[in-house]
């Protein structure tokens, strides 16, 4: 009997974890690690973070599920892993510290004959003074990252606008809070959902509402920006997105870096090098992400992280990670099996891996300050990526280590994104969008980088339709309900 153990349990790793159970049956074990006791459909918490569903709504238990799929499942959170053993065994191993199960603060030494890393993110508030304390929310602003952090931010999003009905007016200040975030995405539906309640209660006369971003232009979204067709004509994500901004009355600002965090203000840097305040009264801004901290020992007990694991903290994969500039990156440079270099029994999902470099044209202050988005890799490339890594490690254990490994670059790779700008069954609005590929092939397609017959995007009621659709599309498939494996990422 092999033994699978998956590292997380968010759209890659239960993506990973319940293919895997599916496809290698009794005869070999799958363990889930991860730190969480329920499952959280995270781009329903924007809906959370505004009052219109509940947390209960976005999350269940994952361990009735996990038993029902014959999946071990282990509440705890991984420490360090070692690929080759210790003095005292040859097998690999993961030390994790259990955070529930009655069990909190012990340790365990699981052996593995294969390791997937979809731990996702660790949400580095305390990348920014006064945003945080390193994974920590701080006390002046709020988050829709988790759903507890959402149901925070909906009640604190309540009494800002009761001081409204009273005649204050209110300040809300939405985007990122550092230089180097990703997920601009869902802090655009935050914003928007925002403006969508406030105009439904008939107070968007009480209320300024300002967007800042670290992309050095409207609609970059960590991808560099894209061209799609809206409407038949081809038009560039900036216009799409500057275009909504200005419908709904809100004001942006770009090229930001939020280098400071107090209550009711923050300080910025701007990519010219000029530096500005915005007050606020209420304010949801993402933190940047980083690997969860995961070291790596050899047999000798000497630390190897630097060489399973890129400075940020992300598993190194099959990337070509040789430092080139800007104009010489390629498609090909991005992972294609996401099996580690060195470990060919370890491979990483979702966020958990690392790219090659980013997305966008990097970007610096003339005082050094790198602010430019990071790659997205959520949602649907995130499950594509944890299905296609299952395969892989089931053909292994079925065929031996000859077996083809499957494929899932992201340079190969659509994606299609909803993206809610407020929430109702009647005047509920999302921008429906699709890209091809993910990261830009300018060698394939000259000029945009991307297949403008497959990349493009619409805004309306029907989008908002398709975005609560696949809510409970996408929990019925996580639950497992009968026929979830026809369902796709």
């Amino acid at each position: 009997m092999a033994r699978l153990v998956v590292l997380g349990g968010g759209v890659a790793g239960h993506t990973a974890a319940t293919f895997a159970a599916d496809w290698l049956g009794k005869e070999h074990e799958v363990v889930v690690v991860t730190p969480n006791s329920k499952w959280n459909w995270i781009p329903s918490n924007i809906w959370v973070g505004v009052g219109g569903m509940t947390k209960e709504d976005v999350t269940f238990d994952l361990a009735p599920v996990y038993e029902k799929a014959g999946i071990t499942y282990k509440q705890a959170k991984a420490v360090s892993i070692n690929p080759e053993g210790n003095a005292s065994t040859d097998k690999s191993f993961v030390t994790i510290e259990y955070t529930g199960q009655g069990k909190a603060g012990q340790s365990e030494e699981v052996t593995f004959d294969y390791l997937i890393n979809a731990t996702g993110p660790k949400l580095n508030f305390g990348a920014t003074p006064g945003l945080g304390e390193g994974s920590n929310l701080g006390e002046f602003t709020v988050s829709v990252c988790t759903a507890d952090h959402a149901d925070h931010a909906a009640h604190e999003l309540k009494k800002v606008m009761d001081k409204m009905r009273k005649g204050e007016r209110q300040k809300i200040l939405v985007g990122t809070g550092h230089g180097m975030c990703t997920c601009q995405g869902a802090a655009f539906e935050y914003i928007f959902n925002i403006e969508h309640e406030i105009r439904k209660a008939g107070l968007r006369d009480m209320a300024d509402i300002q967007w800042i971003s670290n992309e050095s232009f409207m609609g970059d979204f960590g991808m560099g920006g894209l061209h799609m067709k809206v409407g038949g004509y081809v038009v560039s994500s900036r216009i799409f997105t500057e275009s909504l901004f200005a419908e709904r009355g809100v004001n942006y600002i770009t090229g930001a870096h939020v280098n400071k965090v107090e209550k009711g203000k923050v300080t910025y840097e701007l990519l010219d090098g000029s530096t500005g305040e915005e007050t606020f009264d209420f304010s949801m801004l993402i933190p940047p992400f980083a690997g969860v901290g995961l070291k790596a020992y050899n047999k000798a007990g000497e630390d190897i992280t630097d060489t399973v694991f890129a400075p940020n903290g992300f598993m190194k994969v099959d990337a070509n990670y040789t430092p080139k500039p800007y104009e010489e990156w390629k498609a090909s440079d991005w992972p294609r099996t996401y099996q580690n270099p060195t470990y060919k029994n370890l491979f990483a999902a979702g966020i958990a891996f690392a790219p090659p470099h980013i997305i966008s044209k990097p970007m610096k202050s003339p005082n050094g300050t790198v602010i430019n988005p990071t790659p997205p890799r959520t949602g649907m490339p995130s499950g594509i990526m944890g299905k296609a890594v299952a395969h892989s490690v089931c053909d292994l254990i079925k065929h031996g280590p000859s077996a083809h490994l499957h494929e899932a670059s992201m340079a190969e790779m659509g994606a299609a994104c909803v993206a809610s700008a407020g929430k109702g069954w009647l005047d509920g609005q999302a921008a429906a969008m699709t890209v091809y590929p993910v990261v830009p092939d300018f060698d394939k397609y000259p000029g945009t980088g991307r297949d403008t017959d497959y990349t493009f995007g619409e805004i309306g009621l029907a989008g908002h339709w398709i975005k609560h659709i696949l809510h409970y599309l996408f929990i019925y498939k996580a639950k497992l309900k009968p026929f979830w494996k026809v369902i796709p990422e």
